[in-house]
């Protein structure tokens, strides 16, 4: 299925990849029906059909849960697949929602391990909330940013970079213009100082009911220093579940943190990617930025890597590529905890189980940290046949 907001594209293929069908359908309520009652003729056993749906995290999220809720099964295909396939198979990378579809077919037919999509209503209500706190950090800095523009105009030098409401506020107490403009200055900085009060109470709740909902959880990823319930939930919407991910190299390359090898003959480099889940690398850049303030086993690893000669850049880099091992791990252990709880696997019902007490930071950051011995992360894709 190639989804939109408002059609869905579908093409119907069996498991030797002979098409049998195909269309396109609105995704309101009558045309969700009808795509439904389209493919029940051709596929009648519900059971022997699984729907390939490319984007399940971005556009194709809507439809696939009402697809979930129906009864159906789904896997999520990548962009990045069906983008190859459409090359592959036709020979040029011309999009239209009918080779799209086809090229998601051919994804989901051909290949084992996609990702199967599954509604979990915690991580749903994370996801909402974890958006709703990013937003609410973009209004704040742009806020700030407007209100220094305004304070350098009415004040010989502006104010200070880490400027708060109440900061803001007692400089503005102490500015009288007398010209219209001035005022007029005066007054648009006033309510953007009311603003960012309200900004900042939001954000304020927010991190509260974010600290609540990911300890619920059980993970240990708050113990790590560095990491606060923006991120922790974070790292949880975005990997849902880590054993899809059979080496920490794997993931490393998923978020962005694994560099790339751009060597050529004798000349042996590694480039910075920008690739990778950008989300999660901004997470651990954050992760990185604050072990380097305080003094972490961190901040000594990455003067290490100074001392070996490595530039700013790169010693960071490193870092980061250390700490994406340190949460794959404490996020495998929370795994592996939960499936030792006991009948039923409730997920994180013991913290005290959790990663937090096999994780030292001096074993983490040596030079051999043991790789996970990672369980099978899903059973192959069934064929239609």
């Amino acid at each position: 299925m190639d989804p939109h907001k408002r059609s869905a594209t579908i093409e119907v293929m069996t498991g030797d990849e002979t098409v049998i069908g195909g269309g396109r359908f609105d995704t309101d309520q009558a045309g969700f029906a009808a795509m439904r009652r389209y493919v029940n003729q051709i596929r009648p056993d519900i059971e022997d059909r699984v729907w390939a749906v490319e984007g399940c995290n971005g556009i194709g999220h809507h439809i696939a849960m009402r697809l979930l809720a129906a009864g159906e099964q789904v896997i999520d295909v990548p962009p990045k697949l069906s983008a190859r396939a459409r090359v592959f198979s036709t020979g040029q990378g011309r999009k239209t929602d009918a080779t799209d579809a086809h090229s998601v077919a051919l994804v989901g037919t051909r290949m084992s391990g996609l990702r199967p999509v599954v509604n979990d209503e915690q991580l749903a209500v994370l996801r909402l909330l974890v958006d709703r706190r990013r937003s609410l950090g973009e209004d704040h800095t742009r806020m700030i940013s407007q209100l220094h523009a305004l304070l350098l105009e009415l004040i010989p030098g502006g104010a200070k970079k880490s400027l708060s409401a109440a900061q803001a506020k007692a400089l503005l107490a102490t500015v009288r213009p007398r010209d219209v403009v001035g005022k007029t200055r005066r007054r648009v900085a006033a309510e953007l100082i009311a603003d960012l009060e309200r900004v900042y109470a939001r954000k304020k709740a927010a991190d509260k009911e974010l600290k609540e909902l990911v300890a619920a959880t059980g993970t240990s990823l708050l113990d790590l220093h560095g990491i606060g319930p923006s991120g922790a939930a974070r790292l949880l919407v975005e990997v849902a579940d880590i054993t899809r991910f059979p080496t920490r190299d794997h993931f490393a390359s998923w978020n962005g943190t694994a560099p790339i090898d751009a060597s050529s003959g004798d000349n042996v480099r590694h480039r910075l990617s920008r690739a990778g889940n950008r989300q999660l690398n901004r997470t651990l850049h954050i992760m990185a930025t604050v072990q380097l303030r305080n003094d972490t086993e961190g901040r000594r690893y990455y003067d290490r890597r100074r001392a070996d000669g490595k530039t700013p850049m790169e010693a960071m880099r490193a870092l980061k590529r250390r700490l994406s091992n340190i949460v794959y791990r404490a996020m495998l252990d929370d795994v592996m905890a939960a499936q030792a709880t006991g009948p039923g696997g409730q997920r994180g019902s013991d913290s005290d189980s959790s990663a937090t007490g096999s994780q030292p930071q001096h074993r983490l950051f040596g030079q051999a940290t043991p790789g996970p011995v990672t369980p099978q992360p899903r059973t192959p894709l069934p064929r239609v046949s």
